[in-house]
């Protein structure tokens, strides 16, 4: 219902960057420098400072996103306050999630939303735990799906499920059959590692660290932000990893990689996280309650951890 050019001037100075921007708003990047344009008309002077590829907000830029902030929150207020006396759950939702929760959990949990409550726009934004964390005590996403949980004092966090992280290997592998394996015996490993910053790592770095390996220690191979580009270094022997088991489901049974379980076994918890302050619209609650009801299936899934043998049933 706000300006759509203020709610475009507004992620696009949140972002920085128009072509982030464009992705967030599901827009052209041609739009989004249009609706700007037609802001800074109306203003009669420019928001943002272009050089060098990089753009900074103007003192006006500033100025606009502050009213900006308060406007667009009053709006989602008072669309959410006008949804609950009529009782509809409507409305955008921004909704941020790590890579691991965007690939391989949140589509099902999102598409069965979506069919309870058609009249969402659900917006997705996905990005490592820290990240998501940070657009959520900025204001820029309404809720979080992470994979560690924040430290981040002035967000709340809610548990969902907890999952289990193995290492992973190439068949060939001389730890392939080991009935479990641990930090020492990975430290001696070549490694290959997610980036700094995802929840991942963080986790992985704590496990070794509690069980007497420097993190700094380990024969890093290669620092990836992509799963899938994990797994392919692993399959193609460069190195072990250590990830979360529901994601190697059918490389496991394809045969491509085995999955080991670590020892001391290493769980970590999924995580809910918004910003309590926020105006906690029908929507958002109903979004918070659903997930977590959905998210509670994850701990009774069983997850195979080597190929079933062959000539075997299942």
């Amino acid at each position: 219902m706000a300006d759509r050019r203020l709610q475009v001037f507004y992620t696009v100075a949140k972002q920085l960057s128009f072509t982030k921007a464009a992705d967030i708003l599901y827009m052209t990047q041609p739009a989004v420098t249009f609706q700007v344009k037609q802001l800074e008309e109306h203003f009669n002077t420019r928001l943002f400072e272009r050089s060098h590829g990089k753009i900074s907000l103007t003192p006006a830029g500033e100025l606009v996103l502050g009213y900006a902030e308060r406007i667009l929150a009053m709006t989602g207020e008072m669309e959410a306050r006008v949804g609950e006396l009529t009782g509809q759950v409507t409305g955008p939702l921004m909704i941020g999630a790590s890579t691991t929760i965007a690939e391989y959990q949140l589509p099902r949990i999102l598409g069965e939303f979506k069919e309870r409550f058609p009249q969402v726009q659900a917006r997705l934004t996905v990005a490592n735990s820290e990240t998501i964390a940070l657009k959520i005590a900025d204001h820029s996403l309404d809720v979080g799906l992470i994979e560690a949980p924040s430290h981040n004092p002035n967000l709340t966090t809610l548990a969902c499920c907890e999952d289990e992280l193995v290492m992973i290997c190439s068949p060939n592998h001389p730890l392939s059959n080991r009935p479990n394996v641990g930090a020492r015996e990975i430290a001696d490993q070549p490694y290959v590692s997610r980036e700094h910053g995802s929840g991942t790592r963080e986790v992985v770095d704590d496990f070794f660290k509690h069980n007497g390996v420097n993190p700094d220690d380990l024969h890093i191979e290669m620092e990836l932000g992509s799963r899938e580009a994990i797994k392919g270094a692993v399959e193609a022997g460069l190195g072990v990893a250590i990830m979360s088991a529901s994601t190697v489901t059918k490389e496991i049974q394809l045969g491509t990689l085995v999955a080991v379980p670590l020892s001391p076994r290493l769980t970590r918890e999924l995580s809910l996280v918004y910003a309590p302050e926020k105006f906690r619209s029908k929507l958002l609650d109903a979004f918070i309650g659903f997930v977590e009801n959905k998210f509670q299936q994850c701990n009774v899934d069983v997850v195979p951890l080597k190929r079933p043998a062959k000539g075997r049933g299942r």
